[in-house]
């Protein structure tokens, strides 16, 4: 499939120049100065071509005749002691599929017989590598950053499916780790619960450090040491996800970890989950994602609100952006070959300079074919907390005696993804967060 993500890139060109696209892909990389490998993984943007997951690879596109050429590494015999057997030529062409296949020596001589007058690069590392052997054809590094990144953010239907195999097994791991999950257990041991099922379903690259956060370890938006106890009484926040062929999948749960929400606990995930349902229902294209963004702390606002934490009306709390004390992330992101992925800001729109919303990793109208994730979030940070309760004027909005009580109690998210549609969307994320459900399959 990766012919017709090359066929869209090249529509995205003037077929008259003479000019190539290069593009190198990803080196084995190693433990600062040992041998110690990292698991592979390739450039997305690379794979995204290609669909070569093996390193050393470079490609030329041809855009004149829109032909394709890749350039595999010539291995030799302790390349097959220490990593496996050396594949043929051949063996490469039949396995990508190129229009042409040459092994990586023969870039030099293969771009002077194309001789472009102008060469796409992506970064200025891999300019600077072109420039070793052709030091006068001129070098762009921008219309390619942008034209590639556009391809990625629509995904294709093959794609689509990939991102759904992700998801399917994503669903089966989270259950697994919501069916689990009792006190005295530790986070690692949570995460072990997840990585089985990931990797008992065929997958074996998770698609970003995952999160398994237990007590106020649940309100560190990156929290990963996962190394705690689960105490009775805390809640327990999962933010994980693997990936399928390089598409990811990304969820978030919170659970209470001893099976029932307590008052409190229920209080303030029904605010999340409120405006996680409503902004979901919301979604389709032409929304702006800021809006939604919006749309999902006035809900969430409301909630503390009720429960007595906030004082005054929603829009005198937005406006004076105390939203952005409790909710201090973005809604959600583009989701594909990367967490988060590409495209989330195109050229000329700036992000806006806000609390809270400043974060927003995605500021653009969804369109079809767009995959993205939706995940509000209250969380109870004294970092930001305790400033605001001495701050004159947002203090005025806080009560402060009840949200002293919350400095231990952590924080919720709940995140699904979503696949834009021609008329809505499609939901890929197939786990519980109604209170009753969690708590009666944590109670079976």
């Amino acid at each position: 499939m990766n012919h017709l993500h090359r066929d869209k890139l090249f529509s995205l060109f003037d077929e008259e120049q003479s000019a190539v696209v290069y593009m190198k892909g990803a080196d084995l990389m190693y433990r600062y100065e040992t041998d110690y490998e990292f698991p592979f993984r390739q450039e997305s943007n690379f794979w995204y071509l290609t669909g070569v997951n093996e390193p050393n690879f470079h490609l030329l596109l041809d855009l004149n005749k829109q032909e394709y050429h890749l350039f595999a590494p010539k291995r030799d015999s302790q390349y097959a002691v220490w990593h496996g057997r050396v594949k043929s030529k051949e063996q490469f062409q039949e396995e990508y599929n190129p229009d042409h296949l040459h092994y990586e020596n023969d870039l030099p001589k293969v771009l002077k017989e194309l001789d472009p007058d102008q060469i796409y690069c992506l970064n200025q590392e891999q300019a600077e590598f072109i420039e070793e052997f052709d030091r006068s054809t001129p070098i762009d590094l921008d219309e390619l950053e942008d034209a590639i990144t556009h391809c990625r953010v629509f995904k294709s239907d093959w794609e689509l499916d990939q991102m759904r195999e992700a998801a399917r097994v994503n669903n089966i791991a989270h259950t697994e780790v919501l069916k689990a999950l009792k006190p005295g257990m530790y986070e690692y041991e949570l995460k072990a619960v997840f990585d089985y099922h990931q990797i008992k379903n065929g997958l074996t690259q998770d698609a970003y450090n995952g999160i398994f956060a237990s007590g106020n370890n649940s309100a560190i938006l990156h929290y990963v040491e996962n190394n705690e106890k689960v105490n009775d009484g805390d809640l327990f926040l999962i933010d994980a996800g693997y990936e399928y062929e390089g598409y990811a999948s990304d969820y978030t749960r919170t659970y209470p970890a001893n099976g029932e929400f307590t008052g409190v606990q229920a209080a303030i995930y029904e605010s999340v989950l409120e405006a996680q349902k409503k902004v979901i229902e919301a979604t389709e294209p032409e929304v702006q994602m800021e809006d939604l963004h919006i749309q999902a702390a006035k809900i969430m606002m409301q909630g503390l609100k009720d429960f007595g934490l906030l004082e005054g009306s929603i829009d005198d709390l937005m406006e004076h952006d105390i939203f952005a004390l409790f909710f201090p992330h973005g809604l959600g992101h583009f989701l594909g070959l990367d967490t988060h992925d590409v495209g989330g800001y195109p050229k000329g729109v700036e992000r806006i300079e806000r609390p809270g919303i400043k974060y927003l990793r995605t500021r653009r109208n969804l369109q079809p074919g767009m995959v993205i994730t939706i995940e509000p979030g209250i969380y109870f940070i004294p970092a930001l907390l305790k400033p605001a309760l001495e701050d004159e004027k947002q203090s005025k909005f806080l009560n402060g005696s009840k949200l002293k009580e919350m400095f231990d109690f952590g924080g919720v998210r709940i995140e699904d993804n979503l696949i834009i549609t021609d008329d809505g969307y499609e939901n890929l994320t197939d786990v519980p967060k109604e209170r009753d459900e969690i708590e009666r399959m944590m109670e079976s």
